[in-house]
């Protein structure tokens, strides 16, 4: 196996820039010199995309930048000892020691065993003093290959300098052979989106903590070089379980019931004593948080290794990853559909009776350029020159993205069945779909069908000849020919009569019906903040913005009222009674003002985390309020997002402030009033300090870029 680590990839006390996007791509351009990439920037972009999910600095001056690429051709890893120290976002400075772990997309498990190696090496303050002591770049590679692939003689020390994290039951067995059946028990999950450094960190940092604590822990590390499942009886004996991850926990279901504290893997290197000490509170307390799910469903899913998650939680896997992936398209081309009604008026996608009848925007940028800008002078409701051809690109620009609606809808939840092969049959079927009028139902329908064909016929075990055939060929082949088909023979015309239906009932709310429907648009927004539910409510409603018609777009105003309930809710309560939660709960509540404020309804996750059942009937009370004043007063908004940032695209924004106002104090007063009963103050519970806004958003300023439904 070639070397991670030559001479040519170590740089001693050099200034490689002033932030840690300049020294990524000194780095990155390290590596790609060495022929270990196939370009400096494609790396260094995919390195800097995993640094904006979460930063990588570590406590005592550490950085560990890393990612999996394409354009990384051999497992590699570059290392920089800067003067000066640049900030990589670690609560103790900036740092001095960055290594830059670059691994092939698709790495084996022989390298990234390795790299999980430096990963577990880097909590050792003897090799991290040994970097900063070392005088060449060659005592650097000889310092990093003996914690990578140790000597058989120095390998027995490396291991006793440092305790490796058990991963398997059989960690636990000297405890119970020692008759130690004392000792507290703790398991744990550790898992970072690329599963190669933190994921391995977090899980001796807690091993340690535990030790330190004379507790026994039992870690399973969910990351790229493997992992071997906790053993169900470990599991099934533990006081309490610890999730250190920044990503989904696998097969979650197995710890059913237990006590849980969970927090992004960072929090676990940084404060791993404390998090054992929350759990081991939070196992002596009946209030605590539990993993969600029954004692039934822990049993079925630990009963064997390769238990399979049920029915009904892979088919929402499809559908939240198909929503996920649709998301941006619905951001990008309703934003700018907005940005086509303020410049443009709202007749900008009306028929130009000068161009028989096609409409004013596509007209004009057809016809018209900003050096030859269109006129329609006396038009109501339309604005020419500048603004109006301004107001015409953004319209079709947007009107094209949301073309992608359905299609990418559908070929994403193809694409969660079946992986690559129902890429392409997932769009064609989402295509077909909006051709026969089935819109957004037929598109996660259809999704489904495709993605279940193609993974059919990917199952079918073909002579060797053509089995090269099979992914580029003869899989989008059958599939987009079979699926489609059945929607074009026999869903898309009963589908569109759904759709349809559905349609005119909305167009004809009014009083209570209308008010019925804002309090269920209310409930679902607000049940789990960015969950199933949730994102249920909000694909219906950006789904109809499509049709722009008033039903529809009082739907998309319901819903986007009802989502900034939950954090701004939380955030007066902890601003009223701030005595009520803990510190880190009070901070969460100042920051939760701009994320309400932005419809990021996920600001209140960490409170329903840690409360659900005072927080989460609080808030759906709240949302309910909002989304029947809101429903019912006819307020229309045309953009699918931004919060307080698109009151240009809507009409009576007075009334709207009124009634998410009104749904704030709802459902901050409940909340206040909740969390008053039978408990005192915060400081007297355990904090659980749960970070459940995975990958995407390490921290509510990071949050707001992104669409709160992605």
């Amino acid at each position: 196996m070639s070397a991670l680590i030559t001479p040519e990839l170590v740089v001693l006390d050099s200034d490689l820039g002033s932030d840690k996007a300049a020294v990524v791509r000194r780095l990155a351009g390290l590596v790609a010199d060495a022929g270990r990439a196939t370009g400096a920037e494609a790396l260094a972009g995919d390195a800097l995309a995993r640094e904006a999910q979460a930063a990588t600095g570590l406590p005592g001056g550490i950085a560990i930048p890393h990612c999996r690429s394409a354009a990384v051709t051999q497992a590699s890893l570059a290392f920089a000892r800067l003067a000066p120290a640049v900030d990589f976002g670690a609560a103790d400075g900036p740092a001095d020691l960055v290594f830059l772990i670059a691994a092939p997309a698709a790495g084996d498990a022989d390298h990234l065993t390795l790299l999980s190696a430096l990963a577990r090496a880097l909590v050792r303050p003897d090799f991290v003093a040994s970097l900063r002591a070392a005088g060449s770049a060659a005592e650097i590679v000889g310092l990093v290959e003996e914690v990578v692939s140790p000597s058989p003689a120095s390998g027995a020390s490396a291991a006793a300098s440092v305790p490796a994290p058990a991963t398997s039951a059989a960690a636990a067995a000297p405890a119970s052979a020692d008759g130690a059946r004392g000792r507290r028990r703790i398991v744990a999950v550790s898992a970072c989106p690329t599963g190669i450094a933190h994921t391995y960190m977090a899980a001796d940092k807690l091993t340690a903590a535990a030790q330190a604590e004379g507790v026994d822990l039992v870690v399973e590390t969910q990351g790229s070089s493997g992992s071997t499942p906790l053993d169900p009886a470990v599991i099934r004996e533990a006081d309490a379980v610890i999730f250190a991850v920044d990503v989904g926990v696998k097969d979650r279901d197995r710890f059913a019931g237990k006590p849980v504290v969970q927090s992004g893997t960072k929090r676990a290197i940084n404060e791993p004593e404390v998090m054992i000490r929350e759990a081991l509170a939070a196992a002596d307390d009946p209030n605590s948080r539990k993993v969600p799910g029954s004692g039934t469903a822990a049993e079925a899913a630990t009963a064997g290794s390769g238990a399979r998650p049920s029915t009904g939680a892979e088919i929402r896997r499809w559908l939240l990853t198909g929503v996920s992936y649709m998301i941006p398209f619905v951001a990008a081309g309703g934003l700018l559909i907005a940005l086509g009604f303020l410049f443009g008026g709202y007749q900008i996608v009306n028929g130009n009776p000068a161009t028989d009848d096609q409409s004013y925007a596509l007209s004009w940028v057809l016809n018209n350029t900003f050096l030859n800008l269109p006129s329609a002078p006396g038009v109501e409701g339309l604005n020419d020159g500048f603004f109006g051809y301004l107001g015409a690109l953004c319209t079709v620009l947007g009107q094209a993205a949301f073309g992608f609606l359905v299609p990418a809808l559908a070929g994403y939840i193809a694409y969660a069945i079946a992986d690559r092969p129902g890429i392409a049959p997932g769009f064609v079927i989402g295509a077909v779909s909006v051709s026969v009028g089935a819109g957004f139902l037929g598109g996660l329908v259809g999704g489904i069908l495709a993605g279940l064909v193609a993974r059919w016929i990917a199952s079918w075990k073909l002579p060797t000849g053509v089995r090269g055939l099979q992914p580029v060929v003869i899989i989008p082949l059958l599939a987009t020919l079979i699926s489609s088909g059945i929607m074009v023979a026999v869903l898309g015309r009963p589908l569109a009569a759904a759709l349809e239906g559905l349609g005119n009932w909305l167009n004809g709310l009014s009083g209570t019906s209308a008010i019925l429907l804002g309090i269920i648009l209310g409930l679902m927004m607000c049940f789990d903040l960015g969950g199933p539910i949730n994102k249920a409510a909000y694909l219906f409603a950006t789904a109809g913005l499509a049709s722009q018609t008033s039903g529809s777009l009082v739907i998309m105003a319901t819903v986007m009222a009802a989502g900034m309930v939950p954090p701004l809710a939380m955030a007066l309560s902890t601003a009223i009674r701030p005595k009520l939660y803990t510190p880190a709960e009070r901070d969460n509540g100042k920051a939760a003002w701009l994320l309400g404020l932005s419809f990021i309804s996920e600001g209140a996750i960490p409170f329903a985390a840690a409360d659900p059942l005072r927080v989460i009937p609080s808030m759906m009370l709240g949302g309910a309020a909002t989304g029947a004043i809101v429903a019912s007063s006819g307020v229309e908004l045309r953009a699918p997002h931004g919060g307080i940032f698109v009151f240009f695209a809507m009409n009576n924004v007075l009334v709207f402030v009124l009634a998410l106002i009104a749904g704030t104090v709802v459902g901050g007063l409940a909340v206040t009033i909740a969390k008053s009963i039978g408990r005192t103050k915060a400081e007297a519970v355990p904090e659980d300090a749960v970070d459940l806004a995975h990958a995407h958003t390490a921290t509510p300023a990071s949050t707001v870029s992104a669409p709160a439904r992605a």
